[in-house]
């Protein structure tokens, strides 16, 4: 029996394969997005996350498997404008306006938003007749923002959309972005900005190796990870002493400052005050996604999920 939600997909990737050379950056991704899902895709570098993106896009072609967009192929959703994409790759000309590139953008598209509102919606017009050669960083960002806007979409594909923006523009950027999806648009993002994802995805789909490797909201992720994590200035511990307390899973150091991922937080806690009393700023608190995302995708996570 045919799958309902497969069926009325915004997004299905099936047995979804991509190698360049020996390097198999995509490996069998099965992945199926609802309409109206803001989906954050998460990976460490080279976990395959930008590569999946273009194959959904259409700018790259899978070795293997299929993807549809709202029923159709890639390039024909994003044809009909039913796809808005703002990624790493690619850029416009430097000699051209603000108002001009959206405007080239509206231009392709059928059903497009006036230039005016893409703008708006950006929060560019303060610099709209501004070359783009000229912007800052962030300025940029919310150019490409406005671009993937204007055909309207259903369907907006964001890699690292808040790149090179400060605290003050992502926030601006992600208001736009929860005015946007109050429509029950679609939004798939990748980021390693992890706070982002946490607070403002439904789902999140954790890629490692170009391997899925878990998926489910942001509370279910944390949940593949037991225990918690203690932070706390150590003076003099060395990294690998603190790998070796009891009921620690990992650690990471930052000059004095560890932290500690573990199953056993108590036991850990006794021996680590044990052994250096000196430490201080010490705290405990349950997995947040960023612990689970450095706990799940390290080198030697092997079979956890």
């Amino acid at each position: 029996m045919d799958d309902p939600v497969a069926a009325g997909a915004a997004v299905r990737l099936s047995g979804l394969r991509k190698s360049f050379g020996e390097v198999r950056a995509v490996r069998g991704v099965e992945l199926t997005v609802a309409p109206g899902e803001v989906l954050a895709l998460l990976g460490p570098n080279a976990a395959g996350k930008t590569t999946t993106m273009e194959m959904l896009l259409g700018l790259t072609t899978p070795d293997a498997g299929e993807v549809t967009v709202f029923g159709r192929t890639p390039r024909r959703a994003t044809a009909e404008g039913l796809v808005g994409a703002m990624l790493q790759s690619g850029g416009f000309l430097g000699e051209m306006t603000a108002r001009e590139i959206v405007g080239v953008m509206a231009a392709q598209y059928p059903g497009s938003l006036r230039v005016a509102d893409a703008l708006a919606r950006a929060g560019v017009e303060k610099y709209a007749k501004a070359r783009y050669g000229g912007l800052s960083g962030g300025q940029k960002q919310r150019v490409r923002f406005a671009a993937a806007l204007v055909c309207d979409p259903d369907l907006l594909v964001l890699d690292e959309p808040t790149v090179a923006m400060d605290v003050a523009a992502r926030a601006d950027f992600w208001a736009a972005m929860r005015e946007y999806t109050t429509g029950g648009r679609t939004v798939i993002f990748a980021t390693h900005y992890l706070a982002e994802a946490q607070e403002f995805a439904d789902r999140v789909v954790l890629m490692r190796h170009g391997e899925v490797i878990a998926d489910g909201s942001v509370a279910a992720i944390c949940a593949k990870v037991d225990g918690r994590t203690i932070r706390a200035n150590v003076p003099g511990a060395a990294l690998a002493e603190l790998r070796r307390l009891p009921g620690v899973g990992s650690a990471e150091t930052r000059g004095e400052r560890a932290e500690l991922h573990c199953a056993d937080s108590d036991a850990a806690l006794r021996a680590l005050l044990a052994a250096w009393p000196a430490a201080y700023d010490v705290s405990v608190t349950a997995m947040s996604l960023e612990d689970a995302f450095v706990v799940l995708t390290a080198d030697d996570a092997g079979e956890r999920v």
